[in-house]
């Protein structure tokens, strides 16, 4: 049977870096990436025979676990029926209904097939009933890989900004305005200076693309009437906590409403399935209905919209959002203590089924700037040990880590000795 390595080989002389994802390269902590056959529950299977306990969940979107058999069940079932239609069916109507009756603020949806292509579509959307070009968005969040969403800060307030990727041409950047995060002062300069022109401000409410940066409700309230006072929609990226941090994410949680939302990840139960949606006024705007055009040959794919409803529906029915949270912070916790006892000086941050481990710093980290410097080097250290004890965390240290339905007690147990054996040799941060 080829290993790991043998693969990796064969699949650099095919595939740029050998991955269809750069993170997957292990390029952050060094080595040569696994490559899995299969997982069941908490727990991935190498194709040499290894078998680790798994905190990515494929990056947050299996919340019951590998290959839940309920859900395998409801797949086996939707592929016998056959798996693209490129024509109406009656299972995204389902969904759509299902995530409707629950969020007020969803008063139509779309689906789409990824959270890059649901984010550009609701900006589209922004732009045409705002009139205005402009776009806020704050350094450490992530909203997929459209050209205007991949700029950093340069410096000076709302001034110029950097590609964070080549190939993004100048014209694209000027529209797109970038902030700091947990920045009342700022964020209130830049409305001054530029209000009339800015069309949307797009936000995760919980960043966790650049570890888990828990913000202030005092701070996104005041986004908000910012937002309300200048005439700009306010777009929430939930591609991540959208029915993770409970079914009604963190709009729910803080009591935001949004104009328009992204989803994502959970949404389609590990499928490729995202979706945008919001305001009737706002989305009645999209082809067919107004003159904002999006299409996709595989949107709305009928195996996606039959497992995405019955993950959803499995984790409504068991309470399982309430009864996940409650089992990662008893992890997180149990975490913590370990830690402490080593005389460690880690943090570990948690919000619903989401943790992240960092260096302690004396204070919550909101923005990137917070992040510790030896971040990088010491979780590449700690990495490698967990992965050594047979815990696969995600292959970045500031990538977060997901719990799933499946990860019982036994083999919480099991994780946390690992971790802090693992944090142990690793050594201080």
């Amino acid at each position: 049977m080829s290993t790991s390595a043998t693969l990796f080989e064969r699949a650099l002389r095919v595939t740029p870096g050998g991955v269809h994802s750069p993170v997957r390269a292990f390029r952050s902590v060094g080595g040569s990436p696994i490559f899995f056959a299969r997982g069941a529950g908490a727990r991935l299977f190498e194709v040499g025979g290894g078998s680790y306990i798994d905190f990515c969940q494929s990056f947050g979107p299996l919340i019951l676990g590998h290959a839940d058999p309920d859900v395998a069940r409801v797949a086996h079932e939707a592929v016998d029926d056959g798996w693209s239609f490129g024509a109406c069916e009656p299972y995204s109507l389902q969904l759509a209904e299902w995530i409707t009756h629950r969020l007020p603020w969803v008063e139509r949806i779309r689906f789409v097939s990824s959270g890059t292509e649901a984010v550009m579509s609701a900006l589209r959307v922004a732009r045409a009933a705002t009139g205005r070009s402009s776009v806020v968005k704050f350094e450490g969040c992530y909203h997929g890989h459209a050209d205007a969403m991949l700029v950093q800060a340069g410096s000076g307030l709302a001034g110029r900004v950097a590609a964070s990727s080549a190939g993004v041409p100048d014209g694209v950047l000027g529209d797109t305005l970038v902030a700091r995060l947990d920045d009342d002062d700022e964020i209130a300069r830049i409305f001054e200076r530029s209000g009339s022109t800015i069309a949307a401000v797009i936000i995760e409410p919980l960043p966790a693309n650049y570890g888990l940066l828990l913000q202030r409700p005092e701070w996104l309230a005041h986004l908000v009437r910012l937002c309300r006072n200048s005439g700009a929609l306010l777009i929430l990226d939930e591609v991540i906590s959208g029915f993770r941090a409970g079914c009604g994410g963190m709009a729910q949680e803080l009591g935001l409403t949004p104009d328009l939302v992204t989803y994502g990840k959970v949404i389609g139960g590990g499928f490729p399935v995202a979706a945008y949606a919001g305001r009737g006024d706002l989305m009645d705007l999209v082809a067919p209905v107004g003159p904002v055009y999006q299409a996709g040959t595989l949107s709305a794919n009928p195996v996606g919209m039959r497992v995405g409803l019955a993950t959803l529906s499995k984790m409504d029915a068991s309470d399982g959002w309430n009864a996940l949270g409650g089992r990662t912070a008893r992890f997180c916790a149990e975490l913590r203590a370990g830690f402490a006892r080593a005389d460690l000086p880690i943090d570990v941050v948690q919000h619903a089924s989401i943790f992240w481990l960092h260096r302690r710093s004396g204070h919550i980290v909101r923005r990137i700037d917070g992040i510790p410097p030896t971040q990088g080097a010491w979780y590449r250290r700690l990495f490698h040990g967990a992965l050594a004890r047979g815990v696969y965390l995600p292959p970045s240290g500031f990538e977060v880590c997901f719990l799933s339905m499946a990860h019982d007690a036994e083999v919480l147990e099991t994780a946390r000795v690992a971790l802090v054996q693992a944090a142990i040799e690793a050594g201080t941060p």
